[in-house]
């Protein structure tokens, strides 16, 4: 039986894995891989895919490590696949790239024979997991007051300083971040971040503008935040 996995490469002096060792280091692998995924799961949007690959990837990652085996040449070769790996079909967070690393170094703990190790690493950090997600860490404060504006005007309005007034008694700070043309060059596009002093007053703010800019389209909308940013 044993010779049945023995490498056809394999010498004398090479120590082959016995298929018992293999099968625990592989058990163990895939239940990290899903105490992970769970961990991943808790109040989080996720997809079906992503949660299976989480699952499996820990067992994947210690099948390497151990076929590796101390081979220093093979080692290099498979930590530069693991860096040609791009995830192409939506981008990633950092909760989920953090997730990635999570369970690959679970993976190649296990894959090195430290099964005790491994568990251990995957409760602490899981629960760490849960429990910033839980917490509001990270968060920022009072986002609701933090919007983007968007103005349209017509093209004879001079919008260097034409809605100073108004921001500096309604917000705290605003900055205008992008100009755009419209409607066949006859009006103007313009986009504010801006930091509201006082939400409830924002009908109040949106209808000062609409004075000022000829009644024309006007949109707030909460600040997005770029997720394939780190």
């Amino acid at each position: 039986m044993e010779t049945l996995f023995k490498g056809i490469f394999d010498s004398e002096l090479t120590t082959v894995i016995s298929v018992s060792d293999f099968l625990l280091c592989i058990g163990v692998s895939l239940i990290i891989g899903l105490l992970i995924a769970f961990s991943y799961m808790y109040k989080t949007r996720y997809t079906k895919s992503f949660v299976v690959t989480l699952a499996l990837l820990p067992a994947v990652v210690c099948v390497v490590i151990m076929m590796v085996n101390g081979n220093v040449g093979t080692g290099v070769a498979v930590a530069g696949a693991f860096s040609l790996v791009r995830f192409r079909s939506v981008p990633g967070t950092a909760k989920e790239i953090g997730t990635l690393f999570l369970a690959m170094g679970a993976g190649l703990i296990a894959g090195m024979g430290y099964l005790g190790f491994a568990v251990l690493f995957a409760i602490i950090l899981g629960a760490i997991f849960l429990l910033y997600s839980q917490l509001d860490f990270g968060t920022k404060k009072k986002s609701a007051m933090y919007k983007t504006l968007n103005i349209t005007i017509p093209e004879d309005l001079d919008y260097s300083g034409v809605f100073d007034e108004i921001f500096s008694q309604y917000t705290s700070s605003y900055e205008l971040t992008n100009v755009k043309t419209t409607n066949m060059g006859s009006m103007f596009r313009l986009t504010y971040d801006i930091v509201l002093k006082d939400v409830t007053k924002e009908k109040e703010f949106i209808d000062k503008l609409r004075c000022r800019n000829g009644n024309l389209e006007i949109n707030v909308s909460k600040q997005s935040t770029i997720t394939m940013e780190l």
